[in-house]
C-alpha cells in the first residue's frame, strides 16, 4: 500500500513545491476572454491530452527511469528547455523545480541534493517535469504513481488557480476534477511518446500577454 500513498504525498497541495504562485496561463486566459465551469474543464482536458500527456508526462519518466545518471537527467532538461517556446512558461518551470527540489534536499531525498549542486553551478536549468521524475525516484515512488501525481498535480493546479481568480467556485471546481479523472487514467495507462511534444497556443499567448500586465495575482 506505500505505493499510493507515496504518490497521494507527492500531489498533495500542502507539499511545499511552490505551484501555488502559478496559473499555468489561466490567469491570462481568464483576462481575455469569458469562462465558466464547461469552458474551464475543455481547456483543462485539452492541456492533459496535448502538453501534459505529450511533453511533461514523457520528459518525468524519461528522467525517473534514468534517475541514476545526472548527465542523462541533465539532457532530458535540456530537451524541455528547447521545447518550451513561451518564456513565461520556461521560467515558471524552472522555479517550480527549483522549489520542489529544495524541499526533497531538505527531507534528504536521495539524489537531490546532488541535481540542486548540478542545477546551482549552471550545468542543467532544473525544469520542474525531469526533477519530479528524478526526486520522486529518490523517494521511492513507481513509474505508475510518479505519473498519476504529475497528471493530479497539472489537474489540481489549474481548478485551484480558477477558484482563486473567481472562475468558479470551490464545489463546482471539484466537479470538474472528479469529471476528468477519466480522462487523466486513460492518458496515464497509454504508452508515453519517444519525444516530447505540446501543442497549448491559447494558453501560450495569454502567458505572453499576462507576463506584460501590470497587476497579477500569479506569476504566470
Amino acid at each position: 500500500m506505500i505505493g499510493p500513498l507515496l504518490a497521494m504525498w507527492q500531489a498533495d497541495a500542502a507539499f511545499p513545491s511552490g505551484g501555488f504562485a502559478f496559473s499555468n496561463g489561466l490567469e491570462g486566459l481568464a483576462a481575455s476572454e469569458p469562462l465558466d465551469g464547461e469552458a474551464l474543464e475543455r481547456m483543462i482536458a485539452g492541456v492533459l491530452r496535448r502538453r501534459w500527456a505529450t511533453a511533461d508526462r514523457v520528459a518525468m519518466l524519461h528522467a525517473f527511469d534514468r534517475a541514476s545518471d545526472l548527465d542523462a537527467v541533465a539532457e532530458i532538461d535540456a530537451e524541455v528547455e528547447a521545447a518550451t517556446l513561451c518564456e513565461p512558461f520556461r521560467a515558471g518551470s524552472r522555479r517550480n523545480g527549483a522549489g520542489l527540489l529544495a524541499a526533497h534536499v531538505r527531507i534528504a531525498t536521495p539524489g537531490a541534493a546532488d541535481w540542486q549542486a548540478r542545477v546551482r553551478a549552471g550545468r542543467a536549468q532544473g525544469h520542474l517535469a525531469p526533477t519530479q521524475g528524478l526526486v520522486w525516484r529518490g523517494a521511492g515512488l513507481d513509474a505508475e504513481g510518479a505519473t498519476l501525481a504529475s497528471g493530479y498535480m497539472v489537474l489540481s493546479g489549474f481548478t485551484t488557480a480558477a477558484v482563486r481568480l473567481g472562475v468558479v467556485g470551490a464545489v463546482a471546481a471539484q466537479a470538474v476534477v472528479r469529471r476528468l479523472l477519466p480522462l487523466l487514467a486513460e492518458l496515464a495507462a497509454a504508452p508515453a511518446p519517444d519525444r516530447i511534444a505540446s501543442f497549448a497556443p491559447r494558453l501560450d499567448i495569454a502567458a505572453a500577454r499576462h507576463a506584460r500586465g501590470e497587476l497579477r495575482l500569479f506569476s504566470n
